[in-house]
């Protein structure tokens, strides 16, 4: 069960870290947008709730532990601020968010006896198919979202004789 848990932790942080550029980088805040931002949210979930569950370093309560209960707030708190209309609320809470999942993962990376450093030393084509695994499925959510997604907004907008975001809203 442990390996369990620590697999579905690494994969959710991972594509939270892999996703939060895109959503940062473009322009439009649109459909793709909030789709791309669901994503995001529910793999933060995943991350924090599976985090509550490792115990690895010392056998109890962690930093760790803490910043997991933290992060879960700061994301709630950033999808409550964008319902409310609160864009630099959403703004510091979800960049806010994803900079610490950065931090915690660079730790994860490098701290001698964690689970990543042992991987890379005792099987290291486990650890890089993983990673490849992971970026690969990141990057096809991330084009069937911006690809398929916009044009199937576009088409369901112009059926209905409003804009994507509109269509979407309802």
């Amino acid at each position: 069960m442990g390996n369990f848990v620590i697999a579905v932790h690494a994969i959710s942080a991972s594509l939270v870290i892999l996703l939060a550029p895109v959503n940062i980088l473009r322009r439009r805040k649109d459909l793709r947008h909030r789709a791309l931002g669901r994503t995001w949210v529910i793999s933060m979930y995943f991350a924090c709730v599976s985090g509550m569950f490792i115990y690895t370093i010392s056998g109890g309560f962690t930093i760790f532990h803490a910043l997991a209960i933290f992060t879960f707030a700061t994301t709630t708190l950033g999808v409550l601020s964008i319902r409310r209309g609160n864009v630099p609320g959403h703004v510091g809470n979800m960049v806010g968010s994803w900079i610490g999942a950065i931090v915690a993962g660079v730790f994860a990376a490098l701290a001698p006896g964690r689970i990543i450093p042992t991987l890379a030393i005792e099987d290291p084509m486990l650890l890089w198919g993983s990673v490849g695994c992971v970026i690969l499925l990141a990057t096809v959510w991330v084009l069937y979202v911006l690809l398929a997604l916009g044009k199937e907004a576009g088409a369901q907008a112009t059926r209905d004789g409003e804009s994507p975001i509109v269509a979407y809203r309802s």
